[in-house]
């Protein structure tokens, strides 16, 4: 697997690598220090298969970096790291196309935790996000969660979350239930209505805030 590390702190992409050979026995591990390298490296290796982006960088906006490597390189997967974790800037990034939000304030064993959620077709997002706190004892233990079946939600429709808390778009979605696009569409409505939201991003975080056990749904 070939990774590229964009961060302008040699301590954090020491600190990458690090976790990088805990997930991967042999990764092919590059650097960048900036926008302006990291475009060299791109367009240096194609087949880059994931790309972890600092937003705060010297020499661009990181979410102005974002949109223009999804636009540009829709088929590399790309993960952000930050000082920031506030929900605005966690929504703002998935919103953009980002697998995955990872706090630079992170333990280590929640960056490995959350690269292998990552690696494993999920799409990691902070607790603070979620609206909860990292720390189990502070959930309370008496407050009944809401369930798919209190919102009404169908085996379909718990299918087509899942895969949209992988990141996947209706066509991709379409094919793997083997269902219509127009019918995708109509089940990803219906869930944002049931979830109160407006668009996939605030889907995804709110499914995430409610914690539900969701299908295992096989590629085709």
């Amino acid at each position: 697997m070939k990774i590229l590390l964009v961060d302008d702190h040699a301590l954090i992409r020491d600190a990458l690598r690090s976790v990088l050979k805990e997930l991967i026995a042999e990764p092919i591990v590059l650097e960048a220090s900036d926008c302006r390298q990291a475009m060299r490296v791109i367009e240096a290796h194609p087949d880059l298969h994931l790309i972890l982006l600092d937003l705060n960088l010297p020499d661009r906006d990181g979410f102005a970096m974002l949109a223009d490597l999804r636009k540009r390189y829709a088929t590399i997967s790309l993960v952000v790291l930050s000082a920031s974790r506030d929900r605005e800037t966690v929504i703002r990034a998935l919103d953009l196309g980002a697998l995955g939000f990872i706090p630079k304030s992170a333990p280590r064993d929640v960056m490995v935790n959350a690269l292998r959620l990552v690696f494993g077709g999920g799409i990691y997002i902070p607790p603070e996000a979620l609206g909860r706190s990292e720390s189990k004892e502070q959930q309370p233990v008496t407050e009944r969660r809401v369930s798919p079946a209190d919102l009404g939600f169908t085996e379909r429709q718990m299918e087509v979350l899942a895969l949209m808390m992988q990141g996947k778009s209706n066509k991709a979605i379409s094919r793997i239930l083997d269902v219509a696009e127009p019918t995708v569409k109509h089940h990803v409505t219906a869930i944002l209505k049931a979830l109160k939201v407006a668009n996939r991003t605030e889907a995804v975080v709110a499914a995430g805030s409610l914690g539900w056990q969701l299908p295992q749904v096989p590629e085709r």
